[in-house]
């Protein structure tokens, strides 16, 4: 499963391999991880990744990525001996997504967010937007969701969530 590394190499960005890990951001080193992942031809050791990725990143490193990932619930683990093996659960957009509903589901007011997100959408995100929602109405509710009044549903007059 040897390859390329990547994203920008990580000899071009100078300095050690330490000073160059501390440089990227979380977002990016998670991204990168995932990139690597769907890049495999199946499920991954944390020391193939961190080969994949370069080398240069300590395989402690690797793995506190790919443990943040699991917690999110962009990758699966199972054991295979010692170790575990990694498999991607979420791209890139995924990965947002699930940003994106852990700040959602942080806010007492998900009304006012809500209302607050879609007011600020260009044009053409209100329409992929509503394509998008119509599409889902289509198909149904998804499986697991909750419906209009279960859990979740936050009545307007329940004062009791902040609504």
């Amino acid at each position: 499963m040897g390859g390329t590394p990547f994203g920008k190499s990580l000899g071009d960005l100078g300095g050690s391999g330490r000073e160059r890990a501390r440089r990227r951001g979380q977002g990016q080193l998670e991204a990168q991880v995932l990139a690597a992942l769907q890049h495999s031809s199946g499920p991954a050791t944390a020391a193939w990744v961190q080969q994949r990725l370069g080398g240069d990143l300590a395989y402690t490193t690797v793995m506190t990525i790919l443990s943040r990932l699991h917690a999110k619930q962009a990758v699966t683990r199972e054991r295979s001996g010692r170790a575990y093996v990694w498999t991607p659960a979420a791209d890139e957009a995924g990965l947002a997504a699930l940003r994106m509903r852990r700040v959602l589901d942080g806010e007492p007011d998900r009304d006012a967010v809500l209302a607050s997100f879609v007011s600020a959408l260009s044009a053409h995100d209100e329409q992929l937007l509503r394509t998008l929602l119509d599409r889902a109405a289509d198909d149904g509710p998804a499986p697991g969701a909750a419906a209009p009044d279960g859990p979740g549903h936050r009545d307007p007059s329940d004062h009791t969530h902040g609504g």
